[in-house]
């Protein structure tokens, strides 16, 4: 446990730069405005981001630049997928459980949120959480304080919240799934992508990064595409999935 934890907070230079502004693609004013907001939020790092796009646009992208390009890029960046979440166990995966809590609890636990104290905890579709999980998670988010499953004492982490979410929330909220609450201390402030499909002047260059990409991971020359050939996959998609 001890070891998952050290890899878990292990950050290094490699990371950072892989995960700054420069990893983004694109010229859209689209691009170019969440480049904007992520500058804007470098120096405020206690301030909550959720992050609205379909599958596929980079929201996870976003929430690593806004940790490695801050002010706690030396701490934890834990992710967490919170459609991936077992409902039983949830209590016990975010807060941590003490030895003996429960069956098979053989030792003491740390929790995602313990182990994001100083850094990040970046909650990755968080519009499928449980709605039990959200009232117990937004007095996390409130004040820093939760209490281990079977523990009598109450912990305090210096967390950052990020979280993003391919569904309408706000439509969420109207139904009951979403407590209203939780979604104003989760979006502090919105950053919202837009599909590709919708930035068509940036698929150029998308071809041109994946075939320098791939390229390197083969150790041979980018192939230099001619117009035609460069229209052709431009064109070649399938509409509504980018």
């Amino acid at each position: 446990l001890e070891l998952v934890d050290a890899q878990l907070g292990l950050i290094t230079k490699q990371e950072m730069a892989r995960w700054g502004l420069e990893s983004f693609v694109g010229e859209s004013a689209a691009m170019r405005d969440v480049i904007g907001e992520i500058r804007k939020l470098q120096p405020v790092d206690n301030t909550s981001v959720l992050i609205r796009g379909e599958s596929g646009t980079g929201k996870e992208l976003v929430a690593r630049a806004l940790h490695f390009s801050g002010r706690r890029n030396g701490q934890p960046f834990i992710v967490v997928n919170c459609a991936a979440v077992p409902s039983d166990l949830a209590e016990s995966l975010f807060f941590g459980h003490v030895k003996g809590a429960f069956s098979g609890a053989h030792g003491n636990r740390r929790g995602y949120f313990e182990m994001a104290d100083g850094g990040t905890l970046f909650l990755d579709e968080i519009g499928d959480m449980p709605l039990p999980l959200q009232a117990k998670l937004l007095r996390a988010f409130q004040d820093g304080s939760f209490q281990p499953v079977g523990g009598s004492s109450v912990k305090k982490a210096d967390v950052r919240i990020l979280s993003a979410t391919n569904v309408d929330l706000k439509a969420r909220i109207g139904t009951g799934e979403f407590r209203n609450d939780l979604y104003f201390r989760l979006a502090g402030y919105e950053i919202e992508l837009k599909p590709l499909r919708e930035r068509s002047e940036d698929v150029s260059l998308f071809i041109t990064h994946f075939l320098t990409q791939f390229a390197g991971e083969l150790k041979r020359t980018a192939p230099q595409l001619s117009d035609g050939a460069r229209q052709a996959l431009m064109a070649y998609h399938y509409p509504g999935n980018i």
